[in-house]
């Protein structure tokens, strides 16, 4: 077999290592387990990395199917540049039917991040278009040969590839795929060096190519040159290059062309030839081939890669056999190769080039290519990336341009690169009430990507005062949403009611007054919340849900009477008036922008703790598929699973239950840390890995994601401080828990919140007392019986009988138990019923009710109470009980 070669069919010296990993991984993908992976090769400019990757195409050239892609230095503002490079051939080869076909669901997500199909109306969420890519790439490459994805220059990637291909590269099960990335050390920077580390942390090889060594240099020369070659020539060579691949290449190819004698005689005329190969020697070469060529040239640089030849033309402004000539010209220097499209030989001297540009000519250039790329119908969001560059002149067409091409940008999952067309327009500067505008659109474009940054861009269009009313409303509503995704709720609140005060009655207020009810009912602690409840019990009252505002408030007065343990009899019929015809009415769903998707979150919830399972669980499915056709894959869909995984902890079904919020905390981890979203799945998943009986596991998971003071800003369901005082008592931390529960009892019934489901607190803090303060214990359990037939469901009843049994004994504590047991019967929540039936079985010394008990809890996973279970009928065999032989 020959060996390996680069440029020129010269032999690739010193990279023997790295070509033998690269080979292992390709014939990785052939073995008994075909396996796939991830190799990364890093270094200064010119040190070989594109011959490494030519090097690896050749390897798989035949037996798989290999696509490449190339990152570039004036197209890193193109979003999905480099994925549309791998993934638009095997796409746009197919009719559309097909690619419908084979996008299926994720056709409305996907396509138009491919460019192939026509972006959507409303904002893609980013996680959602990553999920979506990588479920493409996993459909094709199981229907071809073993599959190569090659990405050069990454360091000039657009960060949205970038994004997707350090998701892709942490990637478990599916097809073998090998990805190879190479990327040039020193113009990695900001958040694309932020993703290439990822990439490198994932990889099962990262390289960092070095120098070649003088010896390694003289080879090269004698392949060049003849074998002739003295070594003081050879070492001249090597100091006029450093060692750099590309530079000795092309300096061996300007002395050949020169005909220049390679020996020691020879070597001071390197130093001339080698400052052609690079910065203004390269320049001057250029410029020696005529100013139509230059001009040609520069072009080229401006359109970057995959460079169009009728775009150079029209751009260099010449006629086609001046082009053609020109074009010629600059592939016999070996600055351009192809034909149509062209691209520069090497991307040094395509940043040499573009560089060489006069300022000014370079950003004419740039205005009159993002005219011509608008005109060629290929799109605002194209041409951008020539806008960005212009200078600021008070152009409001330019100003247009760049939010057209914002919203293109946000309907195809690429929020960064909206922002920058923002920022820019607002450096125009707009005229003051389109930059207010501007401003609103810039919050607007980081909503589900950085609630933060959304904060400041909404206050700032807030305070301009020249929004319509209508979109201040709404500003001031995402200002909300945005500061209580960030953990500011009270703060949300507040913004809202000091809206609410300046604006006149009617609908607009309406719905601020709402949505102040909304944040300030689940915040996790407020000042007054028995008078919060009382006026959001007044504005709801004889509300009919005539539209979304009162539907919404109903949906607000449910949970509210739900958190205060009212009736649920009569939280199902207020529930009930907060939706048409048994579903949620249009622009109160899951997705809608005008609430989001807390207030049906709230309504779901009221359902659940009022018995009203089939109800909570219909809408919580509707929720999760919402979620999945918007492709919104981060935060709400973490939400979403929390919520479908706390329907199956009701439901007792506690394996899925926990499955379900494992799944909503590793979806929530890519999207960031300690998230109000990672509050309620942790809640949920430790108050069901205790119910399983899993402590150790609760506390592991407790510990992971810091489940402990300071609390989230907003509420978790169940209540934060009654989960964590139970895990304390679960680990045997007794004292701590009493202190947890005592405090967590005092803020919720100061707010009049006594839903004892909800919030468990009053239950295990009666157990954990009933030997230190049996007084004290007592007073509880009556305190939970009461609420709990107050608010009247079978569950709420028969867990709080089930507490008042444990601290009765003889057949006082039977009797309780046997009610419990009733009560549940009745009840969807199996666990629970589970429960009292063993604890009954143990009062009453019943085998057969100890058997049925221990039965449910098997079928709920509820493994710690199977084991109670098999003792104490172990213990009611060995006391020779009726009915154990």
């Amino acid at each position: 077999m020959s060996p390996p070669t680069g440029p020129a069919g010269l032999p690739l010296l010193e990279r023997e290592p790295e070509i033998a990993a690269a080979a292992h991984a390709v014939e990785g993908l052939f073995g008994d387990t075909p396996s796939g992976g991830l190799l990364v090769y890093r270094g200064a400019a010119g040190l070989g990395k594109t011959a490494l990757l030519a090097e690896v195409r050749r390897m798989g050239a035949g037996r798989c199917t290999v696509w490449s892609a190339r990152g570039g230095e004036t197209v890193t503002s193109v979003p999905f540049h480099v994925v549309r490079q791998l993934l638009q051939p095997a796409v746009t080869a197919r009719t559309p039917a097909e690619v419908r076909e084979l996008l299926g669901d994720g056709y409305d997500i996907v396509g138009p991040a491919l460019g192939v199909a026509p972006p959507g109306a409303r904002p893609a969420d980013p996680q959602g278009v990553r999920d979506g890519l990588e479920t493409l790439f996993r459909r094709l490459a199981e229907t071809l040969p073993p599959l190569i994805v090659v990405v050069d220059d990454a360091h000039w990637s657009d960060l949205e590839s970038l994004a997707w291909l350090a998701s892709f590269a942490r990637r478990t099960g599916g097809p073998p795929i090998l990805v190879v990335v190479a990327y040039r050390s020193e113009d990695a920077i900001g958040e694309c060096a932020h993703l290439l580390r990822a990439l490198g942390e994932s990889a099962r090889l990262l390289v960092t190519l070095k120098a070649l060594t003088s010896e390694a240099t003289a080879k090269l020369a004698r392949a060049t040159l003849g074998e002739h070659a003295d070594d003081p020539f050879c070492r001249e060579v090597w100091e006029v290059t450093g060692g750099n691949a590309y530079e000795t290449v092309e300096l061996l190819a300007k002395a050949r062309d020169e005909a220049l004698n390679p020996v020691g005689g020879s070597a001071g005329a390197l130093s001339a030839l080698g400052a052609m190969t690079r910065g203004t020697g390269l320049i001057a070469r250029l410029e020696e081939l005529g100013t139509t060529t230059t001009r040609f040239a520069w072009a080229a640089a401006i359109l970057g890669t995959d460079i169009s030849l009728e775009l150079v033309v029209s751009l260099a402004g010449m006629g086609p056999t001046e082009a053609a000539d020109s074009a010629e010209r600059l592939r016999m220097a070996r600055l351009l190769v192809g034909t149509d499209p062209l691209e520069f030989v090497h991307p040094l001297i395509a940043t040499a080039v573009y560089r060489a540009i006069p300022p000014a000519t370079r950003t004419a250039f740039h205005g009159r290519a993002a005219w011509l790329v608008s005109r060629s119908g290929r799109g605002a969001a194209l041409a951008a990336r020539h806008l960005l560059e212009v200078h600021p002149d008070n152009d409001a067409e330019l100003v247009a341009q760049l939010r057209e091409a914002a919203a293109e940008h946000l309907a195809v999952g690429a929020p960064d690169a909206a922002r920058r067309c923002l920022e820019r327009a607002l450096l125009e500067p707009p005229l003051p009430r389109v930059r207010a505008e501007v401003l609103y659109e810039l919050g607007c474009a980081t909503l589900l990507s950085s609630p933060a940054t959304t904060v400041g861009h909404l206050r700032d269009a807030i305070n301009t005062q020249l929004l319509d009313e209508n979109l201040r409303v709404d500003a001031v509503f995402r200002l909300s949403q945005a500061l209580t995704h960030n953990d500011q709720t009270r703060e949300a609140a507040q913004v809202v009611a000091a809206e609410a005060a300046r604006t006149d009655p009617g609908p607009a207020q309406m719905r601020l007054k709402a949505a102040h009810f909304l944040w300030e009912g689940v915040q996790d602690t407020e000042d007054d919340g028995r008078a919060r409840s009382r006026r959001l019990t007044q504005t709801a009252a004889g509300l009919t849900g005539r539209d979304n505002t009162e539907r919404v408030l109903l949906m607000l007065r449910a949970f509210d009477a739900t958190a205060r343990g009212e009736s649920a009899e009569e939280i199902v019929q207020i529930a009930e008036r907060a939706l048409v015809d048994g579903a949620l009415a249009p622009g109160t769903g899951w997705t809608g922008t005008s609430w989001g998707f807390e207030p049906p979150a709230l309504l779901a919830l009221s359902f659940a703790f009022a018995d009203q399972l089939d109800r909570a669980e219909t809408l919580f499915d509707e929720g999760m598929r919402a979620f999945e056709i918007s492709g919104w894959s981060g935060g709400h869909l973490a939400f979403a699973h929390t919520l479908v995984g706390y329907a199956h902890r009701r439901r007792g079904r506690l394996v899925d239950a926990e499955m379900y919020l494992r799944e909503s905390l590793r979806l929530a981890d890519r999207v960031g840390d300690r998230l109000p979203m990672h509050w309620n799945g942790i809640c949920m998943l430790v108050d069901t890995l205790l119910a399983r009986g899993h402590v150790e596991e609760a506390r592991e998971a407790a510990e992971r994601y810091a489940f402990a003071p300071p609390y989230a800003s907003s509420l978790a369901i169940p209540d934060a401080r009654s989960v964590r005082g139970r895990l304390l008592l679960a680990l045997g931390r007794t004292e701590e828990a009493i202190t947890e529960l005592e405090a967590t009892g005092r803020a919720l019934t100061l707010r009049g919140r006594h839903n004892g489901v909800v919030a468990p607190w009053a239950i295990d803090l009666a157990r954990a007392l009933a030997d230190v303060n049996p007084g004290r214990a007592a007073e509880l359990a009556s305190y939970a019986r009461d609420r709990a037939e107050r608010f009247g469901t079978h569950t709420a009843i028969g867990v709080a009988l089930c507490c008042s049994a444990s601290l009765t004994d003889g057949p006082a504590a039977v009797d309780l138990l046997a009610e419990a047991v009733t009560h549940l019967e009745a009840s969807p929540c199996t666990y629970e019923l589970a429960v009292a039936r063993v604890e009954y079985g143990i009062a009453a010394r019943s085998a057969p009710d100890l058997g049925r008990g221990r039965v449910l809890a098997q079928e709920c996973g509820a493994d710690g109470l199977v084991e109670r279970a098999r003792q104490a009928l172990d213990d009611l065999r060995t006391a020779g009980a009726p009915g154990t032989a």
